[in-house]
């Protein structure tokens, strides 16, 4: 019915987003947005052929800028960034009513649009490398690339704040983002919660799963994500650690997991993440500062505990002693204290999917929807 009536209005809507490579919190916001607006066509820096991004959206129009061809011949888009202005400048939509662009890290802004063109920013967070954010990948440790990404930020930081001056509405993934975008764009936001918990997986979290002996993580094998500290933590606590995610960047920090004795799963399934959550004695997330983090309410719709850093995103999605509990910094002792928490205090699973439905999809369409007009 919702596309009938699309059809009749005859509306024409256009999704952006930074690229598709890693299929990430920002992708699973991206599907939601492309399912919610079938017709709708995806523009984009570049797809990276043979990711898992690619594959999920293989069925939908994907425009991709005339510089693709250049920043896919290796792993280019990071050096790459000062192409920025240009990449997003190329793109004409001005034949759209309805503009959604979901922009992070590559910006996502600058595309023509029309005079009556609605332009609507769903903000995963300014570019954190942009504004002094800890990254992933610790690009600053060499000096040449240090002083590059310092002069390339003095002039993506101005083509930053100039595009956001263009767009008609913001939406923010939560209010740590929203106070981040009025700090760098002096914008206001709505804040809409990612949509973690859809109709098919609040049917399978009724399921009740035995737990089994081990703490999970879901991340990228990257820096800034606590991995390491968690690993030792367990290591000393004798422990099992699972780990789902895929290496990215140059890093050899597969290598330590594996010698503190993680076991690295790789990427899996939606359907074997779910049993993977629910068999998992408690979560662990440690990113300081997260935009929001979806993998903890994932945790939490599956009825297991999180253990989290105190910042960020984790501060709205995490109640202390209710369905996790927050440590003030990430060094292996603070780790331990809290998994010793973890496993002092009996769980309510009822209690920690009933939260955790709180970020429903049903109310991300409602709120988007509102927000579009259709």
């Amino acid at each position: 019915m919702r596309n009938k009536k699309q059809k009749v209005r005859g509306k024409k809507l256009a999704l952006v987003h930074d690229f598709l490579g890693e299929f990430g919190g920002a992708e699973r916001v991206l599907q939601v947005l492309a399912e919610m607006y079938p017709e709708a066509p995806i523009y984009t820096a570049f797809v990276r052929p043979k990711s898992e991004a690619a594959r999920r959206f293989a069925d939908r129009k994907i425009v991709e800028s005339k510089w693709a061809w250049l920043i896919k011949r290796g792993n280019l888009h990071s050096p790459l960034r000062f192409l920025i202005p240009w990449i997003w400048r190329g793109f004409d939509l001005s034949d759209y009513d309805v503009v959604i662009t979901s922009c992070s890290s590559y910006i996502a802004r600058g595309f023509k649009v029309g005079k009556k063109t609605k332009v609507i920013a769903y903000c995963h967070t300014p570019p954190r490398w942009l504004y002094g954010y800890q990254t992933s990948i610790n690009w600053q440790k060499f000096w040449l690339v240090r002083w590059y990404g310092k002069i390339l930020g003095v002039f993506l930081r101005m083509f930053d704040f100039e595009t956001a001056q263009g767009v008609n509405e913001w939406l923010a993934n939560s209010e740590n983002v929203n106070r981040r975008i009025w700090k760098f764009y002096r914008k206001k936001a709505k804040v809409v919660y990612p949509p973690v918990i859809d109709r098919k997986l609040s049917q399978a979290l009724d399921i009740k799963e035995k737990k089994g002996d081990y703490y999970l993580i879901v991340a990228r094998l990257v820096g800034g994500k606590g991995l390491e500290e968690a690993a030792r933590a367990c290591q000393r606590l004798g422990v099992k650690l699972k780990i789902v995610g895929k290496s990215a960047g140059l890093s050899n920090l597969e290598r330590k997991l594996r010698e503190y004795g993680a076991e690295l799963v790789g990427f899996v399934s939606d359907e074997e993440l779910g049993k993977i959550y629910a068999k998992a004695k408690g979560f662990i997330a440690l990113a300081r500062d997260e935009d929001f983090g979806m993998t903890v309410v994932e945790a939490m719709g599956w009825g297991t505990p999180v253990l989290a850093y105190k910042g960020g995103g984790f501060l709205e999605t995490v109640k202390d002693g209710e369905t996790g509990v927050f440590v003030e910094d990430t060094s292996v002792e603070a780790i331990e204290k809290g998994l010793r928490r973890i496993e002092e205090i009996e769980w309510d699973e009822k209690k920690l999917k009933k939260w955790a439905r709180r970020f429903s999809r049903e109310r991300f369409e409602r709120e988007v929807r509102a927000v579009v007009g259709w």
